[in-house]
């Protein structure tokens, strides 16, 4: 079984200029850092014995013959991007539920592939993550989303992220631990309830 843990993250600036249309113009950056809150997913290898080749459980559960037949959009595209076509057992659970704000349906989308990668017996780096993150959200499912949640979550940390042309550089933001634990000490998240 493979398990694959992945951050969701905060925004401190920036928001909005991650959005291609403006970066590939304008250029942006954000400053951000992922937090202590996970989107876990678990691969297993399915069997034969089953009536079905693909078992997806995650809010609702899907049992289905074929990767077209998956409702779950980032499960489908990630699939059929990394030419995966069955015996899959797959559990996607969150310490958040959806819709929070914080990044979890990106996170979801870079652990799964971080977990096809490892199922293909390679080591995804963090930048073909958030590259094949970017692909699949934008590109195969045409999400209208910015950028920097994919390259949060494959990075982990603090990071300063630039956007030009089409690309993206991570520069860690390094602070002192007396300085970090200032900024853990300052800031308080809290979730009404709403999404």
């Amino acid at each position: 079984m493979i398990i694959s843990r992945t951050p969701v993250r905060i925004s401190f600036f920036g928001g909005g200029t991650d959005y291609r249309d403006h970066y590939e113009e304008n250029g942006g950056a954000v400053i951000g850092t992922t937090i202590d809150k996970y989107v876990y997913v678990t691969i297993n290898r399915l069997s034969n014995f089953f009536d079905y080749k693909i078992r997806i459980g995650y809010s609702k559960s899907e049992l289905v013959n074929s990767v077209n037949d998956i409702v779950h959009p980032s499960v489908r595209e990630c699939l059929k991007h990394k030419a995966v076509d069955g015996n899959l057992d797959l559990h996607i659970v969150a310490d958040l539920p959806a819709r929070t704000g914080l990044g979890s349906s990106s996170a979801f989308t870079v652990g799964f592939l971080h977990a096809l990668y490892t199922l293909e017996g390679k080591i995804g780096s963090k930048k073909q993550l958030a590259n094949d993150a970017l692909y699949v959200e934008q590109d195969l499912i045409k999400e209208n989303v910015g950028s920097q949640d994919q390259i949060h979550a494959s990075y982990g940390g603090f990071n300063v992220i630039e956007f030009s042309s089409g690309k993206f550089r991570v520069r860690p933001v390094i602070i002192s631990k007396e300085k970090h634990q200032a900024l853990e000490d300052s800031i308080m998240v809290f979730f009404t309830g709403q999404t």
